[in-house]
């Protein structure tokens, strides 16, 4: 028997999957910049990697229906570029070289939040503080900063968990060779919030490109290519010493050829395919199963000790994740239902039911 898509299980899986991608991509990454790879290099080539399997997609799936690639839509990629890869991206690498991976994905959950602020600040959001689901995006975004908070200034005492009974040599190597760095500093941490600001920023420019260039396989493509020039130069600016792009070294090899393609190209078509039949809300929800995937990664493979404060940080970022998505869900399905009403009176024109069905098919 057939199932239909919006009601397969497929999307349960896929979502899954992309955060199983995630995970990889920050333990894999943790372990090629212990093995002195230059947070800024990995960057470049997660983009070029990211280019190289894109670039297929893009020309198989929309190359009959792309529209007309205008200059004010390559300078709306531009900046996605800028936001979304360039300034994520290498502040991310640079904040997970000093940090631990756990930390580091539990602090990309403050992301809705961010986005919810720079959203009320662009007026594409509302924070209505008499109504039910507006004080809930309000006050989800207040705890999602104090979790943040704790986890960048407050460390804790070690929760005692135990000993993972796994033990992959390589990785205890490597961490043992690199026992002298600060992986608690708050330096890792500020510099992964400024990473998410930088994502959320591009969020908000990305639903105007959205708007006027309905291909999200060819505008990635663009965005990672012109990333691409943009990290290059960054990279080839601070490390002139040609050795250290060097990807002789199996783990900086396997962490570039993962970053690129499982945790850009794969996770990106997943995503887009889920939300295209269970929508954006649903694909978000996932993000904190990150979080829970890479702190047992990390225990069982790096030996990562879990502190108070990773834990409590991170149950008040997840609280507030949800309150936020509690929010939007309630408004959205509010104004969807006004937006029903108006189609279904008994004297509404032609014109304004023609409108109202309209602004139901445009993403939000």
């Amino acid at each position: 028997m057939a199932i239909g898509y919006g009601n397969s299980y497929m999307p349960f899986v896929a979502m899954v999957f992309v955060q199983v991608c995630y995970a990889g991509m920050n333990i894999t990454s943790k372990l090629a910049l212990e093995a002195e790879l230059n947070p800024l290099i990995l960057v470049a080539y997660r983009q070029i990697f990211a280019t190289v399997a894109l670039a297929p997609f893009a020309y198989w799936m929309e190359w009959k229906t792309r529209p007309e690639i205008t200059m004010p839509i390559l300078f709306q990629i531009f900046l996605c570029s800028l936001t979304g890869a360039t300034t994520n991206q290498v502040f991310y690498f640079l904040g997970l070289n000093k940090t631990t991976p756990t930390v580091a994905c539990a602090l990309t959950n403050t992301l809705p939040a961010m986005t919810f602020i720079l959203a009320v600040l662009f007026r594409q959001e509302s924070a209505k503080m008499k109504s039910k689901a507006g004080l809930a995006k309000v006050m989800g975004t207040a705890v999602c900063v104090c979790g943040a908070m704790i986890l960048s200034f407050y460390h804790g005492k070690n929760m005692g968990i135990g000993e993972s009974k796994i033990h992959w040599s390589y990785a205890q190597r490597m961490g043992q060779s690199n026992s002298g760095n600060n992986a608690n500093s708050f330096v890792g941490p500020v510099l992964v919030i400024i990473s998410t600001l930088g994502w959320a920023m591009w969020f908000i420019i990305q639903a105007t490109v959205s708007d006027m260039f309905p291909a999200p396989y060819t505008s990635t493509t663009l965005m990672c290519f012109m990333a691409s020039l943009e990290c290059g130069l960054v990279a080839v600016i601070v490390e002139h010493n040609g050795h250290a792009w060097s990807l002789t070294n199996p783990m900086k090899l396997t962490a570039s050829l993962f970053a690129g393609i499982m945790g850009s190209a794969v996770a990106f078509f997943l995503t887009s395919w889920s939300i295209q039949r269970k929508g954006a809300l649903y694909a978000s929800v996932f993000s904190p199963l990150l979080l829970i995937v890479v702190a047992v990664s990390s225990w069982a493979l790096l030996d990562e000790k879990l502190y108070l404060g990773t834990a409590l940080g991170s149950i008040l970022i997840v609280a507030g994740l949800y309150s936020v998505l509690w929010g939007k869900t309630k408004e959205t399905a509010k104004h969807n239902g006004k937006e029903t009403d108006a189609n279904t009176k008994p004297n509404a024109s032609a014109k304004e039911i023609e409108k109202n069905d309209l602004e139901l098919q445009l993403p939000k």
